[in-house]
């Protein structure tokens, strides 16, 4: 049977002892001061600490990593250049992101077209994430602050099917990361809708469900 562990991350999460946490790499820091990387993104690096981040999920060459529901693609460019030489980046849009964009006007296709010339080793993936798949195994399954969304009404969706489907993905001892917003463990189910935020709990009962170890959280 595949082994694959669960890192999870988190604001607020309580420190814990189950693994060293390693510095980041010089490698790591150059990720995140690439000048191509927009104003709007480096203004928000003190308090995402995205090279901590990455030595958190041992994110540097020749690794493949999704990140899941990359939003303005924050993650997804520190990750192209952190992974050089060798690796593989995959930004995966679930279709609910996509049927926003068309309401508003807008080719998901399209949307980050950009990207992918800047970053040669970026992919663009496009799918409903209870069916995800990803053309190749992966090392790192990545959502930052999305968790919470796939519980709301306004997705209609089977979390443990994605969880499922994602450990599915991953190589054996690959990580699956969760950052999110901690919601008090006496808030009510509606928390992820009214206040963004999910029980630590709720986590990690469903991921390890799937087959996830957690191995680490901060």
């Amino acid at each position: 049977m595949k082994h694959t562990s669960l890192l999870l991350a988190g604001v607020a999460l309580m420190a814990s002892s189950v693994m060293v946490m390693a510095a980041p790499t010089a490698k790591m820091k150059a990720a995140v001061a690439d000048a191509g990387r927009p104003a709007a993104d480096t203004a928000r690096d003190e308090n995402r600490k995205p090279a901590d981040m990455l030595a958190f999920a041992g994110i540097g060459p020749g690794k493949v990593v999704v990140d899941m529901l990359p939003g303005g693609c924050y993650f997804t460019r520190i990750f192209a250049k952190a992974v050089e030489p060798g690796g593989r980046v995959y930004a995966y849009f679930g279709s609910q992101y996509d049927a926003r964009l068309k309401g508003q006007g807008k080719d998901p296709d399209n949307q980050f077209a950009d990207l992918k010339h800047t970053y040669p080793n970026l992919g663009v993936i496009h799918g409903p994430l209870p069916q995800f798949v990803t053309p190749q195994p992966v090392d790192v399954v990545w959502t930052s602050q999305n968790y919470h969304d796939m519980h709301n009404k306004q997705y209609a969706m089977d979390v443990n099917e994605v969880n499922k489907a994602i450990f599915k993905s991953l190589k054996p001892g690959g990580y699956y990361v969760i950052i999110d917003h901690k919601a008090a463990e006496t808030a009510g189910d509606d928390v992820t809708e009214a206040l963004h935020r999910i029980k630590e709990s709720t986590v990690k009962k469903e991921v390890e469900a799937a087959g996830f170890k957690l191995v680490a959280e901060g």
